[in-house]
């Protein structure tokens, strides 16, 4: 009989590149920080969205860890939840979710009252807070600017983790706003078209540039040469 993971063995597993920096998939989000870096040669890109094209295929847990090593690596990071209709920041990080993004966006709150840190350095959260009825028009008003404004005078990048691209709107919204977007795949489940349909979204309507994608599931060989360089833990 297989024993069910507890809920906080799922949730840790999900922060890798903190609870288990040294294996293979923590090393694969470095790679991805390092790419990224590639992209801007002349400067260090300063907000990024991370969506998918549909549901579940790991753009939350993509976001996360992202931002985690880009704190491991010295930069002050803002992670901000702004999937604000399906949240799971304040599950994974295990914070507080009565206040967040949403009332900063409807002037309740100011920005620095709704962020929490989080236990790792250089690493701050802002969670979605109430889930608001109109999610798109919060993030395309005037307050979204402001709270750019706002949080790059004290952070080096801002990273968003938003809903699937086809879903709804908000991630075009948003990417309209930042400098670069990730899409993320998920190897076993994303529909090629779906795919195509995504960086079509991205590419044909906003100011953003499509930095790249993440593949997440694609099966490794454990006795490969890279295998056994970082061991087999991951």
């Amino acid at each position: 009989m297989v024993k069910k993971k507890s809920k906080s063995e799922v949730e840790n597993r999900k922060l890798i590149a903190f609870t288990n920096p040294r294996s293979r998939v923590s090393e694969q989000f470095r790679t991805l920080r390092t790419n990224i870096h590639f992209t801007s040669p002349d400067g260090d890109i300063r907000s990024l969205v991370i969506t998918s094209a549909s549901h579940s295929e790991g753009k939350s847990t993509t976001a996360s860890n992202l931002a985690i090593v880009f704190a491991q690596e010295g930069k002050r990071v803002l992670f901000i939840d702004a999937d604000m209709r399906k949240p799971t920041m304040h599950h994974t990080f295990k914070i507080n979710n009565s206040r967040g993004l949403s009332n900063v966006l409807a002037r309740q709150i100011a920005l620095k009252v709704a962020i929490q840190p989080a236990e790792i350095e250089n690493l701050d959260l802002l969670p979605c807070g109430p889930i608001p009825p109109n999610p798109a028009e919060l993030l395309s008003s005037q307050n979204m600017d402001l709270l750019f404004e706002q949080a790059l005078d004290v952070y080096d990048l801002l990273i968003f983790d938003t809903p699937p691209v086809l879903s709804v709107t908000d991630s075009v919204i948003l990417a309209n706003k930042c400098e670069g977007t990730i899409l993320v795949i998920n190897s076993g489940k994303t529909e090629r078209d779906h795919a195509i349909k995504a960086k079509e979204a991205i590419t044909a309507s906003t100011k953003t540039r499509l930095l790249g994608a993440v593949i997440n599931n694609v099966k490794v060989q454990k006795d490969t040469a890279y295998a056994q360089y970082y061991g087999a833990d991951g």
